[in-house]
């Protein structure tokens, strides 16, 4: 009952007890993941799983344990495979055969998940018996990420890092890490402190799509001691954290703490509201150093090879009605506004190339032509993929009508804010990363893998990401690990085993019959969107693609 599926699965004789006796051999070079799993698995076990000396030999299946041995003894060791993939065989002993540090991480997760759900508790749990098994696995795409947003709604340290660990537990390997919004700025920049002193906090929050508001002071920030933990905490999971730092729209907030870095003579508060923005950086010369400061510090955080620069949402008006910005067009022979985007992010584009890293953006930058090498997250449907790919940048697959996981999961009233199209755990399920159109053509090979989204307008807390994200996080997980082709019978079998994994970890998931009283948002009516709405918001978005 493995989420994601595995490639390969068959049974085999005799069985693994995990209990205090039990040891665990390893790899010099896996012994990092090695102390991860002696840390998930000591508290259940009762001991301490002490180190064997790697020389023992393993004995028959199905045979008594050797005397002092413990009940069991979990290997793990290098082998000629890719370095996600592992081979796991489980009988009275557990071997990980991996290709490197991270197949090991995937296969020793795997090995929790063949355990009882009580193996996900942090208390002994007795005699824990696994049934002989073998299992042949590696992903499907390389890319298997999802979007935090906590610029909207501030999660705390200890959330992001609980988060990591549910991302980690589904073989996601991307955390992309959406920092800095209209509503919120959340990394430290030390040589330029009002990010955060002015930036990071709002004074009130829009509650639903119905204008309402909430009164109550938001905000938060994490110091760059906090982000190197995340990110390190992150890298022991084979996760890597991508930052995300949102411009030239999307800026609401650093406008409000620098005003010179706006189009406008009158101050601006940090945004209390959602929906797309009319504030946007200008384009001086001093705007651009001062992102190129800001991003210095971040490279500095984030070894990623990988930095979000945004470049979604953008709205023009401000450009078309600033002496200084129709000066820069005129300057640089530029058509529109579309093209001083487009010049403004190969700018930004040029810079991480220099630094040895590559800039990914959502799909409008495909918009006034995009320097080659950037990575194009495509969210409004899938049509910006297609041309991306064909136009020969990697892609990642982030359709917001098919992953994006603040939509609402039933067409009912009972939602805590029926926001956007229903998305079931079924429909997420359903998701395929390569678009139809390059289904049998080369540029399909474009397609790093897909990512599922947590956009927190309407998430105000740790517990609502739960609910929004639970259990549809684990059917996206198992469309971008998986072989191609769906099982949806198998994977609610699997999945309904899966959630008592989920409830021993506590985690507050939606449950098939509806939503818990907590998770009600009486008196807050929301704003249902049909798919007909839907539709029509992607045609107009969609038409400076075509």
């Amino acid at each position: 009952m493995i989420v994601p599926k595995p490639v390969k699965q068959e049974p085999r004789p005799g069985a693994f007890v995990l209990d205090e006796r039990t040891s665990l051999t390893a790899d010099p070079l896996l012994s990092e993941v090695a102390a991860w799993l002696r840390g998930e698995l000591a508290p259940v076990a009762g001991g301490e799983l002490l180190p064997g000396t790697g020389t023992e030999p393993l004995p028959v299946t199905g045979a008594e344990p050797l005397p002092g041995r413990g009940s069991g003894t979990i290997t793990l060791r290098l082998g000629d495979l890719p370095p996600e993939a592992y081979r796991l065989t489980v009988g009275q002993d557990a071997e990980i055969v991996a290709g490197g540090p991270a197949g090991a991480f995937h296969g020793a997760q795997t090995l929790r998940q063949l355990l009882p759900p009580a193996a996900f508790r942090k208390a002994p749990a007795g005699r824990l018996t696994v049934a002989g098994t073998y299992v042949e696995d590696a992903p499907r795409f390389p890319w298997r990420g999802c979007v935090l947003d906590v610029a909207r709604h501030f999660l705390t340290k200890h959330e992001v890092l609980r988060f990591i660990d549910l991302m980690a537990l589904h073989k996601l390997n991307v955390l992309h890490f959406h920092l800095t919004d209209d509503q919120g700025w959340r990394v430290e920049i030390r040589r330029h402190p009002r990010l955060t002193e002015v930036g990071a906090w709002r004074r009130e929050s829009q509650t639903g799509w119905n204008g309402a508001m909430d009164g109550r002071p938001h905000g938060g920030y994490y110091t760059q001691d906090d982000l190197r933990e995340i990110v390190a905490y992150a890298a022991r999971r084979q996760i890597m954290v991508v930052p995300e730092i949102d411009l030239p729209g999307h800026t609401q907030a650093a406008i409000a703490a620098y005003p010179e870095l706006g189009n406008l003579d009158t101050p601006l508060e940090v945004r209390t509201t959602w929906g797309v923005g009319v504030n946007v950086l200008n384009v001086e010369d001093t705007t651009l150093k001062f992102f190129e400061d800001v991003l210095d510090e971040v490279l500095e955080l984030f070894p990623s090879p990988y930095i979000v620069l945004g470049g979604d949402e953008v709205r023009k008006d401000q450009w078309r009605a600033s002496p200084s910005a129709q000066r820069r067009i005129a300057e640089l022979g530029l058509r529109d506004e579309e093209e001083l985007q487009s010049w403004f992010i190969r700018r930004f584009g040029g810079y991480l190339a220099a630094r040895g890293r590559r800039l990914v953006g959502w799909d409008e930058i495909l918009e006034g032509g995009l320097a080659p090498g950037a990575v194009v997250a495509s969210w409004r449907g899938e049509l910006g993929a297609v041309a991306a790919a064909r136009r020969g940048h990697d892609v990642i697959n982030c359709s917001n009508t098919s992953l994006y996981l603040d939509y609402r999961q039933d067409p009912g009233e009972q939602e805590p804010v029926p926001f956007g199209t229903v998305l079931t755990v079924e429909d997420v399920y359903a998701f395929e990363p390569i678009p139809a159109e390059l289904r049998g053509d080369p540029a399909a090979a474009r397609v790093l893998g897909a990512q599922c989204g947590v956009w927190t307008e309407l998430i105000d807390s740790g517990r609502r990401v739960d609910y929004m994200a639970f259990p549809r996080l684990a059917a996206f997980a198992e469309t971008v690990w998986s072989p191609a082709g769906r099982d949806l019978p198998g994977f609610r079998e699997r999945l309904a085993a899966h959630l008592r994994r989920l409830d021993a970890i506590g985690v507050e998931y939606r449950r098939a019959d509806g939503p818990l009283p907590w998770q009600t948002r009486p008196g807050v009516p929301g704003r249902p969107e049909t798919p007909e709405r839907w539709q029509a918001k992607l045609d107009a978005w969609t038409s400076n693609l075509r």
